[in-house]
């Protein structure tokens, strides 16, 4: 079990970038796979990308493959989200989330399958 604190987040224009960041906490983080998910007013929490324990396997939203990149620092217990050309559909709050599964090799894009949750950090961006 982790916990999980989001940071990053702001106002920026369309085409800019940005890189979320997400500290965890936990002597067992580097055991668990870890994801990116985003939710809009009056709209579902969905999916980003995430990473597995080991970081040798990724998997993306479609709305963000080529664009954004999950990436993790294991022995500073932290795991990243570069955003690259950035356009105003992905305006959201973004949360940072743990799976459940301990040493999970396949990633899931599911809410279900994550257990721990950071609040979030806000992106915007403007055109």
């Amino acid at each position: 079990q982790v916990q999980l604190v989001e940071s990053g987040g702001g106002l920026v224009q369309a085409g800019g970038s940005l890189r979320l960041s997400c500290a965890t906490s936990g002597r067992t983080f580097n055991n668990y796979n870890m994801g990116w998910f985003r939710q809009a007013p009056g709209r579902e929490r969905d999916f980003v990308a995430a990473i597995n324990w080991s970081g040798g396997t990724t998997n993306y939203a479609d709305s963000v493959k080529g664009r954004f990149t999950i990436s993790r620092d294991n022995a500073r217990n932290m795991v990243y989200l570069q955003m690259n050309t950035l356009k105003p559909e992905d305006t959201a709050e973004y949360y940072c989330a743990a799976e459940r599964i301990y040493r999970r090799d396949d990633v899931s894009r599911s809410r279900s399958s994550y257990d721990t949750w950071g609040t979030g950090t806000q992106v915007t961006v403007s055109s």
